[in-house]
């Protein structure tokens, strides 16, 4: 795992990481049945010049592990927007997106009068966004807070100067995030987000249920050297508390389901390798805060 010290751009480290997820939401754009479209993927990854190819558009002879891992971030795409589109329709108007990365969905999502959205995320990752999005002339479709922090760090302090305010209920993302924290920084994220939910607030997690058995598959290994990459030194190894329990020992109602269980509701057909890599090890949670007092 890299250290506390570590900063990364947008062709480095876990940056370059954010740069293989936007292209592959472009490569499932292209898909007639594509489970999420984001106009800005392709942008991101031209715009970055990444140091090793990456595709954005279907071609021939397209390796199996950049299909298996764009159908898995249209799933968890599809399953977060999904999250967010309940959250707001119950009312919520305050959200949090930690490790925010290329996400779009300020942009690209309907959000509801008067939302805010707040994005966190290494300096130089949310600079790179912003020049793509200035380029392309966007305009958010809420109110869009960028919060530079690292989530090793200090990140509470820097969320409360952007005029965060922990007495309206608020939506959290947790995604792609958690297998790169060490587990003393995942166990500070998750009591930081319970002390600044309001009642009501909800959170969505996206965890990795058996790290050691997804960086041991020889398939992700040699995804890994194709990226240009050892993926394993940046993820963590470390024993932690699964994510279901924590919350609710904290007085949150969870629900959650693998991806190859979310995959089999939208009709994505997930061949037996790909469930095995990426459909049953991952899962999907979200939770809402029920209790009044903390």
């Amino acid at each position: 795992m890299a250290s506390t010290a570590d900063q990364w751009d947008i062709v480095s480290s876990v940056g370059l990481t954010a740069l293989g997820v936007a292209a592959a939401r472009a490569l499932e754009g292209h898909r007639a049945d594509a489970l999420v479209r984001d106009e800005f993927a392709e942008r991101f990854v031209t715009a970055a010049r990444p140091p090793v190819p990456m595709p954005t558009r279907p071609e021939e002879g397209l390796p199996d592990w950049w299909r298996w891992l764009a159908d898995f971030l249209a799933v968890r795409s599809r399953f977060f927007d999904e999250y967010f589109a309940e959250a707001t329709g119950a009312g919520i108007t305050q959200v949090v997106v930690l490790a925010a990365g290329l996400d779009a969905r300020a942009h690209r999502l309907d959000w509801p009068a008067g939302c805010e959205v707040f994005e966190v995320d290494q300096p130089a990752v949310l600079r790179f966004k912003d020049e793509v999005f200035d380029e392309a002339g966007a305009v958010p479709a809420c109110t869009r807070h960028v919060v530079a922090a690292d989530l090793r760090e200090d990140w509470v302090g820097a969320l409360h100067a952007a005029r965060f305010d922990p007495e309206r209920p608020t939506a959290w993302l947790v995604e792609g995030l958690l297998t790169y924290l060490p587990a003393a920084a995942d166990e500070r994220l998750f009591t930081e987000i319970d002390r600044l939910s309001a009642p009501g607030s909800r959170v969505g997690v996206e965890y990795v249920a058996d790290v050691e058995a997804v960086l041991a598959d020889p398939r992700f290994q040699a995804a890994s050297r194709e990226y240009g990459m050892d993926v394993r030194e940046l993820w963590s190894r470390e024993p932690r508390r699964p994510v279901a329990e924590r919350l609710r020992a904290l007085g949150w109602d969870v629900r959650a389901e693998t991806v190859a269980d979310a995959a089999d509701r939208y009709g994505r057909v997930l061949d037996e390798a790909h469930r095995a890599l990426f459909g049953d090890p991952v899962v999907l949670l979200t939770g809402t805060r029920l209790r009044a007092c903390r």
